[in-house]
């Protein structure tokens, strides 16, 4: 689909990317070898963006002014807490062993493009992934953490994230610790489907990162290719993110679909592609415009969860993007 839309532009890491030629829906549009900006939502919805123009550059500063009134939630505290009771019984039924449990919170927003929030996001919530993404039908700001998928020739790498506490607290306990473990090995199996046999490994597990206000338990999961594999088959391998559906990834996405509502951008991909070069966040951490302004938050769910204490999770999660952002969250 070809565009004339002056307006359009994707920045990450340095890498700003104007003039937009054509958006598409078809994964295969990846394997010609040209620079795409890539967002594809939880529900593995693909979009892509041709740009003429790619240089290193810093984002293009904008003005936010910040939001005011109250920002809504999918699911009140009540509500969340029940889900995750719910996810705790499928535990208990051997029908899963770990659910990320995503509420999505609204506000009405007042007309502002989300570059200016975006400005906002680089300056007082630097993250080591945020992008920006905006054609005539996405506009995304993302600080997220995450790498979901880096890709260097014929290597391949994933760095789930499992684990999040406040940055004055000094040890993750055996939860955080259990779940980042799961996820490795969902990971493995995912990669394992996609890379030569023997050739995934883990070089970094239940790593320590810091972030602004929190701390992540991060490790790293890497392959090799199969030879001549397409990119239409790299993504349905690994889609959606293991560590924002949860173990064993169908059941935890059958669980998810039954008491979430979509969530769209949120815990998609996000990123570029170049030929056999790639990096691709997932993106938590995301604000996403509709009719309104988006922000996802989520915690995963294990047997050894509190309700209580996971709710929290998703409130330290949004509380500082929201502040930055502007608005209540109650």
């Amino acid at each position: 689909m070809p565009y004339a839309e002056n307006s359009s532009l994707f920045w990450m890491s340095g890498r700003l990317a104007t003039d937009l030629v054509e958006v598409s829906h078809d994964p295969s549009c990846l394997d010609d070898g040209g620079f795409w900006a890539v967002s594809t939502t939880f529900e593995n919805e693909f979009t892509a963006a041709r740009f003429a123009t790619v240089v290193n550059a810093p984002f293009p500063t904008t003005p936010w002014i910040p939001l005011k009134g109250a920002w809504s939630s999918s699911l009140s505290a009540e509500q969340y807490m029940a889900y995750v009771e719910r996810i705790r019984n499928s535990v208990a039924d051997g029908w899963v062993y770990q659910v990320n449990a995503c509420r999505r919170l609204t506000h009405p927003g007042d007309g502002q493009s989300l570059r200016g929030l975006f400005s906002q996001i680089l300056e007082n919530n630097p993250a080591p992934w945020a992008s920006y993404f905006e054609i005539p039908e996405l506009m995304i700001a993302s600080a997220s953490p995450e790498l979901f998928l880096s890709r260097n020739g014929s290597t391949v790498k994933s760095s789930p994230i499992k684990g999040t506490q406040h940055n004055n607290v000094q040890n993750f306990g055996a939860k955080d610790q259990a779940e980042n473990v799961m996820i490795v090995d969902l990971m493995r199996n995912d990669l394992g489907q996609i890379c030569k046999s023997g050739t995934v490994e883990v070089p970094r597990l239940l790593s320590s990162e810091e972030h602004p206000g929190l701390q992540h338990l991060v490790s790293d999961v890497q392959g090799e290719l199969l030879d001549d594999i397409s990119w239409s088959k790299i993504l349905s391998a690994l889609s959606p993110p293991g560590s924002v559906s949860g173990a064993p990834k169908s059941s935890a996405t059958q669980v998810i679909g039954a008491n979430e509502i979509a969530r769209g951008p949120y815990c998609g991909a996000l990123g570029w592609v170049e030929g056999n070069q790639a990096v691709l966040s997932v993106a938590i951490r995301t604000f996403w415009k509709d009719q309104g302004i988006n922000f996802g938050t989520g915690a995963g769910i294990t047997w050894g969860s509190r309700a209580d204490a996971e709710w929290e999770e998703t409130q330290l999660k949004a509380r500082r993007l929201i502040s930055i952002a502007g608005g209540e969250l109650l």
